[in-house]
């Protein structure tokens, strides 16, 4: 691989939003299995994603339903302060149409385009705007199609589907005050990034009402502009008040009633469910995750009954897809039991520690679609790998085929198989009927300039997943290379998966002269829950992880221990930065970007999951910080090298956490470098920011491993 190639591969991976560009998401199948929706960009390097619809019924034709570019007259997408913290919260940083919602029988579709409300009719092919008041966020049709529900300013509020009609069902009464939106603490850690809910007839809506005013105020400054004021965010910290939600149904007539639990014990409204095959179902949890209440709503009086408790000794975990109701009225949710995550659908588990469940894709009339990973005695051969199965009361059949990870929507007789491999760039998307091959949707992504050299294996007494990658001109008995671990690391971030693309960082860092490890230890996703929560008051375990894989790794691979680094980012960049501050005895040197280095200040769902609170637990907080770590001090621990990186318009890991970092270290007496990144936030989506990063973080290790 010449130097021009090597210096290619960062402007691609920056241009191209990390190969995401161009490439076919958020499909809907139409009941009828006539129509499949969804969104992709017109190349591998243009944002701009356009609402398609591929015709099975016309040859499997494609055609464009919506064109940003054509619908805003060529200007520029302006989005509201909302609508930005909805994308950073999703960590979207395509544009164009980035979302969409349709009606029941998927023929209209509801969108926002610079704050602005369109309708695209998928079986015409047209698209126009409705006036209607603005920023308008989360538009959303209703089953019949006649109306469509939105948020601005705040309230919720209805139009027709004609753009005659519109009004206001809910208004804030005070500031801090929102209808329809999911609160931070939802959208960030929870997984639930919508605030309102149609009724299956079309007549009513179950509406969030989310109230922050309980929540801490922080500021969020630009020190490169001095003239603007900072931004004001309510961060709900760990041990500190969340917002309090609250539910209503609101009927299109006015009228208005209040959905009634006990928010008191179980004030986070995790997940909703409304469907023809029951009441509206809620998911709730107590504060310390540990007990959480299925609940079925009475519409015409807004009373909750119970309809299953899950009890878990350390935490309850939140997973896609669930619960749902099955047809006939069955209870489907995903349970830890017997040291296993199964599919359970009404009083029977339907699936075994053979598998790890990972999310429920489609409940149908005969069976339920799952993700899973293979469970905690799966062979090393299926590292990494995330399938597709249907179950039932009969068994358990695999819909996805080879190694890789592969995900799925289904409507009736007709599946979208995405599926992401290690041996081929990029995703392919399949559309089956029946079982059987009818289609493929094309991807515009970009082929990347490098592939990487990936072994997927174990290490350790554990058994932890690892992916290792070598240079590719690298040959037996060239002799041992610098090692740089590039994990994340922590919970519900699996790094070594069966796929290409997701490699191609670590591949490239590979190519500047390292031996590249990615391990996933204890607390990684995809093993079992015992896994998982193996981590419980013990962060740090996942730095022991890594040491245990990189030493098992030695005797198998190229690795000279003597120069030993770590980069990662948030999770990662804590564990980066923890390496060297606790382990100099292993890690010669680290980059850590976006570091949680006083957990104290991260958010309240997210830490008390893993640490209780505060208050409670002070000394747990305390063993697992860096800012609180006695290894600062302490004089036989050698210094190392260690780069930090932040973006200072962060609002999930705030700037803060370096600057506390950076004020111990230097307390203590440790040198280090600290690179700021104006306006750049918990993301990193500017192109330049995004290249100069890499390349600058490879300078920095080849300096402090003596490469150079």
């Amino acid at each position: 691989m010449t130097s021009r190639q090597q210096l290619s591969f960062p402007r691609q991976y920056a241009r191209t939003q990390r190969y995401t560009l161009g490439v076919p998401r958020a499909f809907t199948v139409s009941p009828d299995g006539a129509r499949v929706v969804f969104l992709r960009s017109p190349s591998g390097t243009d944002r701009a994603n356009r609402l398609w619809v591929l015709d099975l019924d016309d040859g499997a034709r494609e055609r464009v339903a919506a064109d940003p570019v054509a619908l805003l007259g060529g200007a520029r997408e302006e989005l509201s302060p909302e609508e930005r913290a909805r994308r950073e919260r999703s960590r979207e940083g395509a544009g164009g149409i980035v979302g969409y919602a349709v009606d029941g029988a998927v023929e209209l579709a509801a969108f926002a385009l610079s704050g602005r409300l369109f309708v695209a009719e998928l079986r015409a092919g047209t698209a126009r705007e409705l006036g209607v008041p603005g920023p308008v966020i989360d538009p959303r049709p209703s089953p019949d199609g006649r109306y469509v529900a939105y948020v601005s300013g705040g309230a919720l509020r209805v139009t027709g589907a004609d753009g005659t009609g519109d009004r206001t069902l809910a208004e804030p009464e005070a500031e801090g005050v929102t209808y329809g939106l999911a609160e931070f603490i939802a959208a960030e850690e929870m997984g639930r990034s919508r605030g309102f809910w149609w009724s299956p007839e079309s007549d009513r809506l179950l509406v969030a009402r989310a109230d922050d005013s309980p929540v801490q105020r922080w500021w969020i400054a630009d020190p490169a502009h001095p003239d603007r004021e900072p931004v004001k965010v309510a961060y709900p910290a760990a041990g500190t008040a969340d917002a309090e939600v609250s539910l209503c149904l609101l009927g299109l007539d006015g009228t208005r009633t209040e959905v009634v639990w006990d928010r008191e014990r179980h004030p986070y409204l995790a997940r909703v469910h409304w469907s023809p095959d029951g009441p509206p179902l809620l998911l709730v949890q107590a504060r310390d995750q540990r007990t959480q209440h299925y609940l079925a709503v009475d519409t015409a009086t807004g009373t909750t009954r119970t309809v299953h408790v899950d009890e878990d000794p350390d935490w309850l975990e939140l997973l896609g897809g669930v619960p749902a109701w099955a047809p006939g009225g069955r209870l489907v949710r995903i349970a830890d039991e017997g040291g296993a995550r199964v599919l359970a659908v009404g009083d029977r588990a339907l699936t075994s520690a053979q598998l790890h469940l990972r999310a429920v894709l489609d409940v149908g009339d005969n069976d339920v679609l799952v993700s899973a990973s293979a469970g905690e005695e799966a062979p090393a051969a299926e590292i990494g790998e995330i399938h597709v199965y249907r179950v039932n009361e009969l068994g358990v059949e695999r819909v996805s085929e080879g190694p890789g990870v592969h995900a799925a929507v289904r409507s009736g007789a007709v599946t979208v198989l995405a599926s992401a491999r290690p041996d081929e760039p990029g995703t392919s998307v399949r559309v089956l009927r029946d079982g059987k091959p009818v289609a493929e949707v094309a991807s515009y992504a970009e082929r990347p300039v490098l592939s990487p050299r990936l072994t997927l294996t174990e290490a350790g007494a554990h058994r932890i997943p690892c992916a290792v990658l070598l240079p590719r001109d690298h040959r037996e008995g060239d002799g041992p290379l610098p090692v740089l671990l590039d994990p994340y690391g922590g919970p519900h971030g699996q790094r070594v998966v069966a796929a290409h693309n997701p490699h191609l960082t670590s591949q490239w860092f590979a190519e500047q002269g390292f031996a590249v490890i990615v391990a996933d230890g204890r607390g990684a996703p995809g093993r079992s829950p015992g896994w998982e929560k193996a981590i419980k008051d013990r962060l740090t375990l996942t730095l022991d992880d890594q040491i245990e894989a990189l030493h098992g790794l030695a005797d198998r691979f190229p690795l000279d221990l003597s120069r030993v680094a770590m980069r990662g980012w948030s999770f990662g960049g804590y564990l980066a930065a923890m390496a060297v501050l606790r382990r100099p005895d292993v890690f010669h040197a680290a980059v850590a970007g976006a570091p949680i280095s006083d957990l104290r200040l991260y958010d309240t769902h997210y830490m008390e999951r893993y640490l209780g609170l505060p208050d409670e637990a002070p000394e747990v907080y305390a063993v697992n910080s860096l800012v609180t770590d006695d290894g600062l001090s302490a004089p036989e621990n050698p210094a190392r090298p260690m780069m930090i990186i932040h973006g200072l318009a962060d609002d999930n890991v705030v700037a803060a956490h370096t600057l506390r970092l950076s004020s111990a270290l230097l307390a203590a007496g440790r040198p280090h470098e600290v690179l700021p990144l104006t306006g750049v936030t918990h993301m990193t989506p500017q192109e330049q920011v995004a290249e100069n990063l890499l390349l600058l973080q490879v300078d920095f290790l080849k300096r402090s491993l003596g490469l150079v």
